[in-house]
């Protein structure tokens, strides 16, 4: 059988290169990064705060107090920078997160956004 009859054999073409792309095109594209941003209120105690933060985020419990202290102190606390829909898969859990319990009168979950890092 001669060389070209037989199937699954494919002979490059000649004279034909592939041209490489640049360098930076040939680098995975990098996603845009969002702050995951928790703003305070009244209605949550700063343990209702280092809870969610550890069981949602899986933070230590000081650094959940720390962003307890900041929101208390700042009006809001970036607790994450990640990918969009990371972002906003955690905004959506705070804000199922549930009341305080401490708290009689409170009316619900805290309140959080998210926002795009700026300069990306």
């Amino acid at each position: 059988m001669a060389e070209s009859d037989q199937i699954g054999v494919v002979e490059p073409l000649r004279g034909t290169r592939r041209r490489r792309k640049p360098r930076d095109e040939r680098r995975p594209k990098h996603q845009p990064r969002y702050h995951v941003i928790l703003w305070n209120d009244d209605d949550h105690t700063y343990d209702y705060v280092t809870t969610m933060m550890q069981q949602l985020f899986g933070y230590p419990r000081e650094m959940g107090r720390q962003i307890a202290k900041e929101v208390d102190t700042q009006g809001r606390a970036i607790v994450l920078t990640t990918t969009k829909e990371h972002a906003e898969l955690k905004r959506d859990q705070i804000h199922a997160f549930g009341k305080d319990g401490e708290i009689d009168d409170c009316k619900g979950s805290m309140w959080a956004t998210i926002e795009p890092v700026p300069g990306e």
